[in-house]
């Protein structure tokens, strides 16, 4: 009898996003994704993980199961990705009496991004860099750039009083490039700001293009930093800046200039970018996943008032090559949300009046309710799901009661994190 395995595959160019499957056979699978046809030559796939199991059917339904809201409707193989959501994938795949043994496991993906990456032209002394510069670089370079659509930006900000932007300096510090000849390569964060510059009455906004052996934005490899004051523009590359929101002068810009932070930061550093801008105590209007909602990382800020959802999901970006992909982003910010249009989606009545199809007690008697239904006149701690923290429950009487996830057990058989809230 042949062997079985699960796996977790990516794509070089679909860092959001990776496909878990099985097969009887790891080298061949890995060809038959490599071979496909439509695919850029450059969005080669590599194995994340690799284990054998004794059924895999059995296993891969299982992860259906656990995972269904981190799965792709469309798609029976497609999963949204952050480093985060990898180790829960790996973890519960372990936890199956199934699983035998782990063959493989990608500790490190950073370091494959060199071996990949085409020498950039002009030459290293061209740009200024020494080969331990691009060394020091590449290391911090996690190749899950993507960039966030114009319409998406205007679509969100719109919802905001434009008071809250009046005599403010707006920092757009995770990759927002800026040229003033090509929209092209201008990030729609500082497009917009740069376009409504004038009807925001703004007082500056500084935008910092990180420097990377990849080329973001075709805007070169040495970081710089953008500033429009006024009728003033223009572009600074001091020695030594990587641009990356965590340099020191970056660090810097957000202590002692900035007023409001508004960026799509990167997937792969959200929590040391979320706790630099929540601990810089600026306001914010930043892009992440939306599972941070349900990922213990995060819900201490969640919980403890420091960070709430913004109004739009967002479901798709762009690659560097401009091609859209898909990612399950959402807008988080500390502004002040006025008649937020979500909360009709939240269904508070009466747990009697709930449907039974909806509401269900886990294996330690907590309940469980779906679908937005909340118990308005159900006083013990009971479980949600990502959706009704998004759409604003905390800002509707209940509060979460724990600082990580909970994972509740139906007949011993592990589901779906959810987050433990109570009526206040």
């Amino acid at each position: 009898m042949s062997k079985q395995y699960i796996y977790i595959v990516q794509a070089m160019l679909e860092p959001a996003k990776c496909k878990i499957g099985v097969t009887n056979d790891l080298e061949r699978r890995l060809k038959e994704y490599n071979n496909m046809t439509g695919k850029s030559k450059d969005n080669i796939y590599q194995y994340l993980f690799t284990c054998e199991v004794s059924d895999m059917k059995q296993v891969e339904d299982d992860i259906k199961d656990e995972f269904r809201r981190l799965r792709e409707e469309k798609s029976r193989e497609i999963y949204f990705y952050n480093s985060g959501l990898f180790e829960d994938y790996v973890k519960f795949i372990k936890s199956r009496k199934m699983f035998i043994k782990e063959i493989f496991i990608k500790t490190d993906i950073q370091k494959e991004v060199v071996k990949i990456v085409k020498r950039e032209k002009p030459s290293l002394g061209e740009r200024g860099l020494t080969k331990e510069n691009v060394m020091k670089k590449a290391r911090k370079v996690d190749n899950d750039e993507f960039y966030t659509r114009y319409e998406d930006v205007e679509k969100e900000l719109e919802m905001y009083d434009s008071e809250i932007w009046k005599e403010k300096t707006v920092f757009c510090n995770c990759d927002d490039a800026v040229d003033t000849e090509d929209n092209r390569k201008t990030s729609a964060f500082s497009l917009y700001f740069m376009q409504n510059f004038k009807k925001l009455e703004l007082k500056k906004l500084i935008c910092t293009h990180f420097g990377s052996v990849v080329d973001l934005f075709n805007q070169g490899a040495k970081g710089y930093i953008f500033t429009k004051d006024g009728f003033s523009e223009f572009k600074d590359y001091p020695k030594g800046y990587t641009g990356s929101f965590d340099d020191p002068l970056s660090l810097k810009i957000l202590n002692e200039e900035a007023d409001i932070v508004c960026t799509n930061p990167p997937f792969s550093r959200m929590m040391d970018y979320w706790k630099i801008i929540i601990k810089s105590g600026k306001e914010f209007l930043i892009i992440s996943n939306i599972a941070n909602v349900v990922t213990s990382a995060y819900i201490t800020y969640f919980k403890e008032n420091k960070i709430w959802a913004g109004y739009n999901e967002i479901d798709w970006f762009l690659t560097p090559k401009m091609e859209l992909t898909r990612a399950a982003g959402y807008w988080y910010t500390n502004f002040p949300i006025k008649d937020r249009p979500k909360y009709k989606q939240l269904k508070i009545i009466p747990l009697e009046d709930i449907p039974e199809k909806h509401k269900k007690y886990d294996d330690s008697k907590t309940l469980l309710v779906d679908n937005c239904y909340i118990p308005n006149d159900y006083e013990k701690i009971f479980a949600v799901s990502t959706r009704p923290i998004l759409n604003g429950l905390l800002e509707k009487g209940y509060k979460i009661i724990q600082d990580k996830q909970y994972i509740p057990y139906i007949n011993n058989k592990a589901r779906f994190a959810r987050i433990l809230v109570q009526k206040i």
